[in-house]
């Protein structure tokens, strides 16, 4: 039987067996804010990036929206073109009702919500797909499917603004990427050993990163040729990629 351990922020996990549903949602914002870099900043550089690619009529996806967080931001922002409307999509129904929420709480009538698997969802075309530390958890060998859907349903000129958790490019770098992330990084967040180890153990064969050129190298084969990265700190890396 696999061992329940805690992953901090009152959230418990089997080993390699990690999952967004049940109590997840409740307490997700902490969690990930406190686990991921510069997650807010992260937040503020897709909504600075959605002015150049937002029109009145356009349709915006986050895929893999969580507590919906990110795709409230981004209407928010974009305040000024209240036609644009924004689906926030996500696998785990109990990450929606908690978007759904927090969106009747903001009385955001451009908003919705969808409780769909990613890899499924029927993509309608659209100026802007973001997602944001999503494709991490997508099998790699549906991965390279799901982002040629995307190129797809883009409009010429739309972005997929993608941020992953990234492998390092040899043995060296990824010792140096993990010692810098899942030891100094989690310990200065307050996380102790045993929950570190604990959320390792969770993440086993759920989340599979790709490097940097494997992550450019997707991209470009499902079509795209215009690709930059955002944002870069330690093993999290933003990417912008223009059809």
């Amino acid at each position: 039987m696999s061992k329940i351990g805690s992953v901090g922020d009152g959230i418990s996990a089997e080993n390699a067996n990690w999952s967004f549903a049940g109590n997840v949602a409740q307490t997700f914002d902490d969690h990930v804010s406190k686990s991921v870099p510069l997650y807010d900043e992260g937040h503020e550089l897709v909504c600075g990036l959605s002015d150049f690619f937002i029109k009145p009529d356009s349709l915006v996806y986050e895929l893999g929206c969580s507590t919906g967080t990110l795709t409230m931001r981004l209407a928010q922002h974009q305040s000024g073109k209240p036609t644009a409307r924004y689906i926030g999509v996500d696998i785990e129904p109990d990450m929606v009702a908690k978007a759904e929420e927090k969106r009747a709480e903001l009385g955001l009538r451009n908003v919705s919500f969808v409780a769909d698997d990613i890899s499924q969802v029927d993509l309608q075309p659209c100026d802007m797909v973001v997602a944001y530390y999503t494709v991490q958890f997508v099998r790699p060998s549906r991965r390279q499917e799901l982002i040629d859907r995307i190129y797809k349903s883009l409009q010429w000129g739309g972005a997929l603004i993608l941020f992953e958790k990234v492998r390092g490019p040899d043995a060296r770098f990824q010792d140096i990427l993990t010692a810098m992330y899942s030891y100094d990084y989690k310990l200065k967040q307050g996380y102790d050993a045993e929950e570190i180890v604990s959320k390792a153990r969770s993440l086993k064969g759920i989340m599979e990163p790709f490097s940097t050129q494997g992550n450019v190298d997707m991209l470009k084969r499902a079509g795209f040729q215009d690709i930059m990265t955002i944002m870069k700190f330690i093993c999290f890396e933003g990417f912008v990629a223009i059809k």
